[in-house]
């Protein structure tokens, strides 16, 4: 079977160290002055994160012990604290906690290392040619064949044995890598099955299988919400011949890893993951483009084009980008949209909604 990729522009940009504060002021100002102010605001700085990750433990419990029945407790506390943003010491627990892979992994012991090292995969070589080309600037993938890409690889060999149906493709190596970063192989494996096969949201294997077909849907719909909320817009996409799968297959594929700053991309994950699932990237993608609309509609092709693959820092900042993405209401619509799709094409479609909703009852 032919490989599918995603589209081949630039990757975002992966975590890096803090830069290092600029003690140059055009005002005149001692130097001891300066340094002080500095440490003092670092030190706020810290003593705010150390109160915000004190709250996160107490909401979470030894080993997430605590975690569902807070959650039942204070939903709309849990879900405030998780559009504000997972802490990093703490988001690849909590990941795990909300994806539901927790529960996959202890139901299944043994089973990742008899994927592993027992069974064989038809994509081997694939995954091997590809696993340089998943986040290369970032120091934990960078070493050929060392702890990084082997991971990667062991992962991605796994879960195209263990769901032959869909294989490997290379938009997954993103995912994968992604989780990677935030815990180990097998957490890893387990939260990308959790994703693929809906654990609590709809499932995401149809982005992957043969002929992509939720990309289609999902392009198809976006295309139409386009036109819709942002009219202006889609008349010049329209007029300048532009469709979304120039520019928005991977936002979709890899949920805005492959190409987004990290920053942001954690901060969607985190609403991925909790409450949202695929929705919100519909709501991130119109956010953006309404951010940048008056530009946007002033360009032609090519500009356009380089335009939607670049989007400007202001537009990526996520304190400004996603309370727009949240204010976007998109559910009913894409309900209908669904259906839509599901007669024009002849075949089911699952409804994104209705599958979360039953998931929440179960």
């Amino acid at each position: 079977m032919e490989r599918r990729r995603i589209d081949d522009h630039e990757q975002g940009s992966l975590p890096s160290p803090m830069p290092s504060s600029d003690k140059h002021n055009k005002h005149e100002i001692t130097s001891n002055s300066v340094d002080a102010g500095l440490t003092k605001a670092t030190r706020s700085a810290l003593e705010r994160e150390e109160r915000r990750v004190r709250k996160w433990r107490k909401m979470i419990g030894a080993g997430g012990s605590d975690w569902k029945h807070y959650v039942r407790r204070k939903p709309q506390v849990v879900k405030r604290r998780i559009r504000k943003g997972i802490p990093d010491c703490l988001r690849g627990q909590v990941w795990q906690l909300i994806s539901g892979s927790r529960d996959l992994l202890l139901m299944n012991p043994g089973v990742y290392e008899q994927l592993v090292i027992y069974e064989t995969s038809a994509s081997e070589l694939d995954i091997i040619r590809d696993i340089s080309r998943t986040f290369p600037s970032h120091v934990f993938f960078q070493q050929r064949h060392g702890p990084g890409q082997r991971s990667l690889y062991n992962i991605l060999k796994a879960y195209s044995v263990y769901d032959r149906d869909v294989g490997y493709v290379q938009g997954m190596g993103f995912l994968a890598g992604l989780l990677l970063l935030y815990m180990s192989e097998e957490d890893a494996f387990w939260l990308l099955v959790a994703l693929l096969k809906g654990a609590v949201h709809a499932p995401m294997e149809g982005l992957y299988q043969v002929g992509l077909p939720l990309v289609q849907q999902y392009l198809s719909q976006f295309e139409q919400l386009v036109r819709e909320r942002l009219p202006k817009i889609g008349d010049h996409f329209t007029q300048e011949m532009i469709n979304p799968s120039m520019y928005a297959s991977q936002w979709f594929i890899t949920v805005f890893s492959y190409s987004f700053p990290f920053p942001l991309a954690l901060r969607i994950w985190d609403v991925f993951l909790y409450e949202q699932g695929i929705k919100i990237v519909f709501k991130v993608g119109l956010a953006l483009l309404k951010c940048c609309h008056d530009d946007l509609v002033k360009l032609p092709f090519e500009k356009l084009i380089h335009a939607l693959r670049n989007f400007p820092g202001h537009a990526m900042d996520p304190e400004t980008l996603l309370p727009l993405a949240y204010s976007i209401k998109v559910s009913r619509r894409l309900e209908e949209l669904n259906k839509e799709y599901e007669k024009k094409n002849g075949k089911a479609v699952q409804s994104t909604e209705l599958n979360e909703i039953k998931k929440q009852q179960q």
